[in-house]
């Protein structure tokens, strides 16, 4: 399974854990796959994409989340900066 489609089967934090660990992996594993190799380009891209997150969403005729917690969002990035 690729990581894109672990998305899908998110149900808990042990879940999002796998994940996330999944990510990192594969960023390692596959980086020439990927398009934001650097902390930088990678923030501006996530950016840009919620930006436009409704135009995904609706191209890939899926519902628009109603209840997305922005606040705790931000602060897992915000950790990523500080947490050891």
């Amino acid at each position: 399974m690729n990581v894109y489609e672990l998305i899908y089967n998110i149900r808990n934090k042990e879940d999002f854990i796998f994940f996330i660990n999944n990510l990192q992996e594969d960023n390692q594993v596959k980086n020439d796959e990927w398009e934001n190799k650097d902390i930088s380009s990678y923030l501006e891209s996530i950016s840009s994409w919620v930006e436009d997150m409704e135009g995904y969403y609706n191209n890939m005729k899926l519902d628009m989340p109603t209840n997305i917690d922005w606040k705790f969002i931000a602060m897992l990035f915000y950790i990523g900066k500080i947490y050891e």
